[in-house]
């Protein structure tokens, strides 16, 4: 009575066709056992991660507190301080590029010509009508220092009439301007807009009056208040190059 097949070595399995862990014989290396899942590597189970990679997470990929990790070379999205929103120039995923202040005053230079041009029209025409009412008054007639003092009167007038219309058509113009269309005049010729900090879209007509009114309060105090707003982009440190009005009216103004 004899155990098990002669010349049969200690712990081989009695049935060739199966096998603990090892090849069959007269199968090609490469091919997975039997029993195990094809397309794996020997000695890899389908769900599990290969030696040394951490559980939990695909070859190749570090853990990251459960978010995937971004390819290299490619920036993280929303880098650069800027959420990455349809309204900026560049799309979704690419950064704003922030204006520069030679284009700014560029902007503000072109804008400056054409408000300057405007005043000096309505001016004129105010005071060619007070001077020909000077001229109709007969300096021999008993009542020519009344029409005159009438005369100077009525320039008088003209001319708060003249400033007044200009600044309500400066207003109309930045104001709408920039929170309707996104730009001045000025701004589209040098390829400037203005646009919310936060989502890239335009700003609005509230925003884009607090972004007009607070230079105007500045010029109440000789001027100086209103440059001073104009040059503080220069001290922004968000690399944002926003200015007191802009940071009010959470504005930021961007190159097409």
């Amino acid at each position: 009575m004899s155990f098990g097949q002669p010349n049969q070595p200690y712990g081989q399995p009695q049935d060739p066709q199966q096998g603990y862990g090892y090849p069959q014989q007269g199968q090609p290396p490469g091919y997975p056992q039997q029993g195990q899942q094809p397309g794996y590597p020997q000695g890899q189970q389908p769900g599990y991660p290969q030696q040394g990679q951490p559980p939990g997470y695909p070859q190749g990929q570090q853990p990251g507190y459960g978010y995937p990790q971004a390819p290299q070379g490619v920036p993280p999205q929303g880098g650069y301080g800027y959420p990455q929103q349809p309204g900026y120039p560049g799309g979704p995923g690419v950064p704003p590029r922030v204006a520069s202040m030679g284009r700014r005053f560029g902007a503000r230079l072109i804008d400056g010509v054409a408000f300057t041009v405007i005043y000096f029209i309505l001016a004129a025409i105010g005071v060619a009508g007070s001077f020909s009412a000077a001229q109709d008054c007969d300096p021999s007639a008993a009542d020519y220092n009344t029409c005159i003092n009438d005369a100077s009167s009525s320039m008088v007038a003209s001319i708060g009439a003249v400033v007044g219309v200009f600044a309500l058509i400066g207003l109309l113009y930045e104001w709408l301007m920039v929170g309707l269309v996104g730009a001045t005049l000025g701004k589209m010729a040098v390829g400037l807009r203005v646009v919310k900090a936060d989502t890239g879209q335009k700003p609005g007509l509230g925003s884009s009056f607090i972004r007009w009114i607070i230079p105007i309060v500045g010029s109440l105090a000789c001027g100086i208040g209103q440059l001073l707003v104009y040059l503080s982009p220069f001290w922004d440190k968000s690399g944002r190059q926003q200015g007191w009005h802009d940071k009010a009216a959470s504005t930021m103004v961007v190159q097409n």
